[in-house]
């Protein structure tokens, strides 16, 4: 296919994708809010992110991984041991702070084809950065977030480009193999016809042979009777003959 229409075609399908995600002027905007821990409210900054929460969940971890080499815990091994709560303890952010620091996560799904990161973090013991009592470390990690989020929007553009592709690649291999088979068929179709008027003209020359071969039998049924006088008219001369 060419280039430019393969371009098109990938194009379109992800507008099509897009055009089915839920209007929100909230999705990859990073803003305060809150969240429950330790049955207490703890500051967080929020984002919402176009995927699932699994898809926010490896993706936030990878990411933190990959950028400022935290591990978070919590993910379980194999699904078991899987905790509502990320975190990482005692780590090293020197972005947000000089402090070793304790940084928690949660994501939640506000739609099916959505999802909100939550991030909120502690210097010590219900030490939790706060807009109002620490902002500078406050506004650092809300920055991180926020780099977050643009990746997130790469990666799911970028995802959904890779899915469309998949489609099209995927379409164009079935269109490939209905074309074979239309081809198949119609061989196989014409090869019938051709057997078919090959079966009729053999069904109407057996038809013939078998009227012929009735007449035939007709005949050989009267030679066969006759055959059989002669015979015996044969046989009774020869005892006449005998008894002389």
């Amino acid at each position: 296919m060419n280039s430019f229409f393969r371009f098109l075609s990938v194009a379109l399908l992800v507008l099509a994708s897009l055009s089915a995600l839920p209007a929100t002027a909230q999705l990859y905007e990073v803003r305060p809010g809150t969240t429950s821990f330790e049955k207490r409210e703890r500051d967080a900054v929020k984002v919402q992110v176009d995927g699932t929460a699994q898809w926010t969940r490896d993706f936030w971890q990878s990411w933190l991984k990959d950028n400022y080499n935290i591990k978070l815990k919590g993910s379980g091994v194999m699904g078991v041991g899987k905790k509502d709560v990320l975190e990482a303890r005692q780590t090293p952010i020197s972005s947000v702070s000089g402090k070793l620091m304790d940084l928690f996560a949660t994501v939640t799904s506000p739609s099916d084809s959505t999802s909100e990161l939550s991030v909120f973090a502690s210097t010590g013991p219900d030490a939790f950065l706060n807009p109002d009592k620490t902002p500078s470390e406050y506004a650092a990690l809300r920055n991180m977030v926020q780099s977050f989020a643009v990746a997130a929007r790469l990666k799911a553009y970028k995802d959904q480009v890779d899915q469309a592709e998949k489609q099209l690649k995927d379409s164009e291999k079935e269109k490939d193999q209905l074309n074979k088979d239309i081809k198949n068929a119609q061989a196989n179709t014409s090869s019938n016809l051709e057997r078919i008027e090959a079966l009729k003209k053999q069904n109407m020359e057996n038809v013939l042979k078998v009227r012929q071969d009735s007449v035939k039998l007709l005949d050989n049924a009267r030679q066969l009777e006759l055959r059989k006088l002669q015979l015996q008219r044969r046989k009774d001369r020869l005892s006449a003959l005998d008894r002389k």
